[in-house]
């Protein structure tokens, strides 16, 4: 009885079906460049045509030309003008401040993970202060894989905070060091840590220093890092990841403070590169001052607009 209910049940399904005439196939339609009702753009277009300018936080000091008396500095802090192009920043070299202005800029380079990040603060004359976040996978492809990044302008009241740290002590330390304790200095390879690069631009000068896997080295960079990183996050969920413990570096300072307290210190490193020459500030000039010709600019210097040419 089971069997022929089953067998009732089949004939009933294919009695239902469509015939076969009455489904319908689709196929893809192609449409033919002639076929489009429009000319295609003009491929000239493409490079005279006006592009949108970026937003003011993103090239805070895009507009300058250098004058008679300027140059640009000479930065020595592992970054070539082509990987800040890779994370989508303008060179540090091409950057041109004057007065009390000043560019304080992190580079954070886990030793165990590709995942690297670079923070760049500027802080102009008009009282203004933007942040420039780039993260990303800085290996095994032509790029930055991976890349995001954000730019802001930060609070108001910043630029006093910031102001403060252009004569910290850090900057008159050596480029590289070695912790001494009790007299005996103890070399450390670094395979589960963080190194920080940090520069400083000011007005024709530059100066960076780097601070790696020990608490001590780094905790003598603790205030420049947490003013750097609490500027930095809170924009971009994808880059705060990457700092768990935020831009709280009260375990380095206290281990740094404790060094020197025990008789310790962070003397030269043997192997380190030494800090590149420095310029004296240029005299003061009127903020009317005509920008230099292209012949006055100094040999080897950049274009006088840098951001001109990208």
């Amino acid at each position: 009885m089971a069997a022929a209910r089953a067998v009732a049940a089949s004939l009933l399904i294919l009695s239902l079906a469509a015939p076969a005439g009455a489904q319908v196939r689709t196929e893809p339609v192609t449409v033919q460049p002639s076929d489009w009702p429009w000319p295609p753009p003009d491929p000239q277009s493409w490079w005279d045509d006006k592009r949108p300018l970026p937003p003011e936080a993103a090239d805070p000091l895009g507009d300058r030309r250098l004058r008679r008396n300027e140059r640009t500095p000479q930065v020595d802090n592992g970054y070539d003008p082509l990987l800040y192009r890779l994370w989508g920043l303008q060179p540090l070299q091409n950057q041109i401040v004057r007065g009390d202005e000043m560019i304080l800029e992190v580079a954070v380079r886990p030793a165990n993970s590709v995942r690297q990040a670079i923070v760049r603060v500027t802080a102009r004359r008009d009282g203004k202060v933007f942040v420039q976040g780039r993260a990303g996978l800085g290996c095994c492809d032509p790029g930055i894989a991976r890349r995001v990044g954000f730019d802001a302008e930060a609070p108001a009241g910043w630029a006093q905070r910031l102001q403060a740290l252009r004569s910290h002590p850090l900057w008159a330390a050596p480029r590289h060091v070695r912790v001494v304790e009790g007299g005996d200095a103890a070399d450390a390879l670094c395979v589960d840590g963080v190194s920080y690069e940090l520069t400083l631009l000011v007005p024709s000068q530059a100066r960076s220093v780097r601070r790696a896997c020990d608490p001590a080295e780094i905790g003598q960079a603790a205030d420049v890092l947490e003013a750097v990183l609490s500027l930095a996050l809170g924009h971009e969920p994808r880059f705060d990841v990457l700092f768990p413990s935020g831009a709280d570096f009260a375990r380095a300072r206290r281990a740094y403070e404790s060094l020197i307290a025990g008789g310790g210190g962070l003397n030269p490193a043997p192997e380190g590169r030494t800090l590149p020459p420095t310029f004296e500030p240029p005299p003061a000039e009127p903020e009317d001052a005509p920008p230099a010709d292209e012949e006055d600019v100094e040999p080897g210097s950049s274009n006088p607009n840098p951001s001109a040419l990208y």
